[in-house]
């Protein structure tokens, strides 16, 4: 699939996959912060973002998203960076197709399987009239019933777009979205080891990421390094600028 994408600066390709109901939009002050060392791509993941819809929607298709588009831009050894389904999608891809990157930076999501964490968030976008709303505000009353942090519904309201015609709609494919939650919670797909450089970085007020889990991550990924900041699950949005710091301290080694 032909993914919309972003693009800045120049020099070593790096390409950035945000997470479940994210988009490239979401990444901006990252990517232009790493653009000063890199050429930064992000992109808007299938069902997501700008780019097309489809009832295709699991970690292979994800992976193969990711494969196309490194050889229709004729990269050469990007970093993939992916924070939690992206950070999947992105180990996915590794372990798939090893000698296709350089280094793996994965945000808070460990490998392995998870049960259904979005359900709630899913049935509050449901929940939006999308065909009755006349604005904004009426689509975050009518979310706040399912989700109370305002920071989250701002995040996920970011997926409202108005249509040319009037009125609104989900730029995401919620429908799809939701009929594959469980397989968006699941486990790796591929078993081996990816031996090139890895960076995990992890919230510490997360509990994708947790103790338990070094064990794991280091069987499949020998040559990792976790690095923990003091945030929640998104950790690259609360804390910008420290999360850029570390991600070019490890690029950088």
């Amino acid at each position: 699939m032909e993914l919309f994408y972003r693009e800045y600066g120049n020099g070593h390709p790096l390409i950035i996959l945000h997470g479940l109901m994210g988009s490239s939009d979401n990444w901006l002050p990252q990517a232009k912060m790493l653009s000063e060392h890199y050429h930064v791509f992000v992109v808007d993941q299938r069902n997501h973002g700008q780019s097309p819809h489809s009832e295709d929607f699991n970690y292979r298709v994800l992976q193969e998203d990711i494969h196309f588009f490194i050889e229709q831009h004729s990269l050469s050894n990007p970093v993939l960076l992916g924070h939690s389904m992206g950070g999947k999608a992105a180990m996915n891809f590794a372990l798939a197709y090893p000698d296709k990157l350089s280094k793996l930076i994965v945000v808070d999501i460990a490998p392995k399987a998870y049960e259904v964490r979005h359900d709630y968030i899913v049935e509050g976008l449901k929940a939006v009239p999308i065909d009755a709303i006349q604005s904004r505000n009426e689509a975050d009353e009518a979310l706040s019933q399912h989700v109370s942090n305002p920071s989250v519904r701002q995040f996920l309201l970011k997926n409202l777009m108005r249509k040319p015609e009037g009125g609104f709609a989900w730029r995401i494919n919620l429908a799809v979205i939701d009929k594959n939650l469980e397989l968006i919670g699941g486990a790796l797909l591929h078993t081996g080891v990816f031996e090139k450089p890895t960076l995990f970085i992890r919230g510490s007020k997360s509990d994708y990421i947790v103790d338990d889990d070094r064990p794991g991550i280091k069987k499949i990924f020998p040559n990792s390094t976790l690095v923990t900041m003091d945030t929640g699950h998104w950790v690259q949005a609360e804390k910008p600028a420290e999360f850029v710091d570390v991600v070019l301290n490890f690029l950088h080694d």
